[in-house]
């Protein structure tokens, strides 16, 4: 506010004081016009007070709920002890509520009023006479009028120039207390509180003893802008002429220092856009208009001494009680210009930090208790800088508790772009991460599932992409749409357009393939190289043929994901990269994979289709250490699934549609981190192993026709969501089917069980 309040409640701007047969209807009238015609709300007694209301406890009321006191001293004031008890409250509220008190001498000699002579002093020996037993109140008087006549005012005396001109200086003066310009400081200023307080006292606004130069420095984002607007906005008043010059670095490397210089000086003298022609001008004319006005100057993000030099580069360009702030992250720059008064901006505590990620987040101070953890995950990772906690706060509104842990993941990582400087809404605006999201959805993935996609992206950079992906929706370049990833036909063809730029006219030199004509070319042709990261080759069962040697993936080496669906190659692979990460492959043409491939890396693999009659499943397994995913489906030749303890990491297995198969390996029931299980559609399987999957969410049985009786359950199962019976032939379960406490769905449709 402009103003410090002197109640909780402020009616109005201004409270005129004066003795209406003095002044009413001449200077204090036209006073009061001039105030009210410039949209200041004042207080007038005759105006505001009804016939026989209590005048004293309402005009107290009054003074008490106003910003400005402007006290009219003219010749008989002085002779009202009415008057002179106003004066008395006035100038209580001035020390007890920061109330601003103007007097006006209207006609009077200062002296006369400080000293009590000429008609104040007559007026004074009166009311000696009339309250000779109430020294008290003779003494609060003098000692009012004392105060009132030592304070900076105005002083007018006829024939000293036209009253309208004298009348209009008031006005103004008033205007610019009333309305001087605040600036936002923060949406939610949280954490000032101590430290305005701290830089205020360097400040010191309450001396005019010289010019001072105070500097606030601090890394950045850490909230030194924000520091000092607060002070400026708390201190403004105190000062004749002000200016707020923000982005003094970026500005300065734009526009050059010219451009500052005009911008100070306009602001500083109240003027149109000052012309400059260089920068000696401007040096030159602010010496010469700035020597003799008190200013307030804050240069913000000061990063070179020339800004500073150019600006402010002598103390005494300006006038006494000058203050002039600097904000940079480099303390250097203090001290070589000796700024002798610094302040080093901190972290926000913890308490504060929550306070303000709260706010951005959520937009409110309570919130549910199921984000307690990510929140102060959140407040840990920034570590009390302001900036990250806005930008974090901001990107996460609204989003779920995953969305969170996902996102935090993301910024421990690679520290967001828009810590740096504000995401924009375009595709140039996202990170590098995103954007290469948002290039393989729109190359490979549109109109995939979510869950599926997610998952392809988790293994193909190595971590989860729920954020990125968010981001992409409220970046309006995909959408979701029961759960299917979508987006407008003009935004896929851009996203496919850049990738294409990437060479023009050889696509093996280019981030993805996933255009039929220029896969099969480059697989027919070796073409590839290790620019390539993902091959996404669907030929919707046309029984494309791709003629190639098996030595395509030699020089792909970069190669993270490959997905080949629908075609039918002349022979066998004969190489894949080590890089692989995603392996999905429908009619796989071998018997195994090339011996040389280590597939450490490899976190999905998928086989379709395959008519092999042996595969090397067991050897297979063996090298799969890092494997999340596996889904061996359609298979008829598949019999049995060996030994799998050594996929500690399995997260997912899909044995679906495996005609053939028969039996299963006991170690599938102890995988520690399995979340899916997946058989259904295995008719010929009789029997499953006992099961200890406590991380174990779906167990899909349904449609093994074969199946008669329900696994053992050797442990309580409490993540247990979904199980899948249907079209089954189990008849009974065993006592330990009790430990599935955490089942929410189960589904037995057709099968062969009964009610008991």
């Amino acid at each position: 506010m402009a103003l410090p309040p002197c109640s909780s409640s402020l009616n109005y701007d201004v409270f005129l004081s004066f003795r209406g047969s003095d002044t009413r209807h001449g200077f204090t009238g036209h006073l009061y016009k001039a105030l009210v015609d410039k949209g200041i709300y004042t207080f007038i007694d005759d105006e505001e007070l009804q016939r026989g209301e209590e005048i004293t406890p309402a005009l107290v009321k009054a003074i008490k709920e106003s910003r400005i006191a402007i006290i009219v001293l003219s010749i008989n004031y002085a002779s009202s002890s009415f008057c002179l008890d106003e004066l008395v409250t006035i100038l209580d509220c001035a020390k007890t509520k920061a109330m601003l008190v103007l007097p006006v001498f209207y006609n009077m000699d200062p002296s006369h009023v400080r000293h009590q002579k000429g008609s104040f002093g007559e007026a004074l020996a009166m009311h000696g006479r009339r309250f000779k037993n109430n020294e008290d109140k003779l003494h609060k008087w003098k000692m009012a009028l004392h105060q009132v006549a030592n304070l900076s005012g105005y002083h007018f005396e006829d024939g000293d120039g036209y009253e309208y001109q004298f009348l209009g200086r008031i006005v103004e003066h008033v205007s610019n207390k009333i309305v001087p310009t605040r600036l936002h400081i923060a949406d939610y200023p949280v954490g000032l509180g101590s430290q305005v307080v701290l830089v205020r006292e360097l400040v010191d606004v309450k001396s005019d003893d010289g010019v001072h130069m105070i500097g606030i420095h601090g890394m950045g984002g850490i909230g030194k802008t924000t520091l000092a607007l607060a002070v400026y906005n708390l201190i403004v008043d105190h000062f004749d002429g002000k200016c707020f010059l923000q982005n003094v670095r970026e500005k300065a490397n734009n526009y050059g220092l010219e451009h500052l210089q005009s911008i100070f000086l306009s602001e500083i003298l109240g003027e149109k856009k000052i012309k400059l022609t260089s920068i000696q001008q401007g040096i030159s004319m602010t010496q010469l208009k700035l020597q003799r006005k008190k200013v307030l100057l804050v240069l913000d993000d000061v990063d070179k001494s020339e800004q500073l030099l150019a600006i402010a580069g002598g103390l005494d360009w300006f006038g006494p009680g000058s203050r002039i702030v600097i904000t940079t992250r480099d303390k250097h720059l203090l001290t070589s210009n000796e700024v002798k008064k610094t302040y080093q901006v901190g972290g926000l505590n913890k308490n504060d930090a929550l306070q303000l990620l709260t706010w951005k987040a959520f937009k409110k101070e309570n919130v549910d208790s199921s984000y307690k953890e990510v929140l102060n995950n959140v407040v840990n990772y920034a570590s009390g800088l302001p900036l990250a906690l806005e930008v974090i706060g901001s990107n996460l509104f609204g989003k779920s508790t995953e969305e969170w842990k996902s996102a935090i993941n993301q910024y421990e990582r690679i520290p967001n772009d828009q810590i740096l400087r504000t995401l924009k809404v375009s595709f140039d605006a996202l990170e590098e991460e995103e954007k290469s999201v948002f290039l393989d959805i729109a190359c490979c993935f549109k109109s995939y599932a979510l869950t599926k996609v997610e998952d392809i992206l988790r293994a193909h950079y190595g971590h989860c992409m729920k954020y990125h992906i968010g981001v992409l929706v409220e970046k309006s370049l995909i959408k979701l749409t029961w759960d299917t990833i979508s987006m407008h036909d003009l935004i896929e063809d851009m996203g496919k357009e850049i990738v294409r730029q990437e060479s023009p006219k050889d696509p093996g030199k280019r981030s993805r393939l996933w255009l039929q004509e220029d896969t099969i070319k480059v697989l027919e042709d070796c073409t590839g190289t290790s620019d390539i990261e993902i091959v996404f080759l669907d030929c919707d069962f046309r029984n494309e043929k791709v003629e190639w040697n098996g030595m395509s993936f030699e020089k792909m080496q970069n190669l993270k994901t490959l997905i080949l669906k629908g075609c039918e190659f002349s022979q066998g692979v004969k190489y894949l990269p080590n890089s692989l990460r995603v392996l999905e492959w429908w009619h796989y043409p071998s018997c195994c994979l090339p011996s040389d491939f280590n597939p450490k890396k490899l976190t999905i693999f998928k086989l379709r289709y395959s008519l092999a009659k042996s595969f090397e499943l067991d050897v297979l397994l063996k090298r799969f250490v890092n494997l999340r995913v596996l889904k061996l489906e359609l298979w008829e030749a598949l019999e049995q699934i060996p030994d799998v303890s050594g996929l500690s990491n399995l997260e997912e297995l899909s044995l679906k549609n495996c005609w053939g198969l028969i039996t299963v390996h006991d170690s599938i029931g102890f995988l520690d981190k399995l979340r899916i299980l997946n058989v259904r559609w295995c008719c010929q399987l009789r029997s499953f192993p006992p099961l200890k999957l406590t991380s174990l969410e779906e167990l899909h049985l349904s449609f093994c026709f074969r199946l008669w009786s329900f696994p053992e359950i050797l442990v309580k199962m409490e993540n247990i969501r979904r199980l899948d019976l249907t079209g089954t032939t189990i008849r009974e379960f065993p006592s330990s089917v009790i430990n599935l406490i955490g089942l929410k769905y189960f589904l037995m449709t057709n099968s062969g069980i009964g009610i008991w």
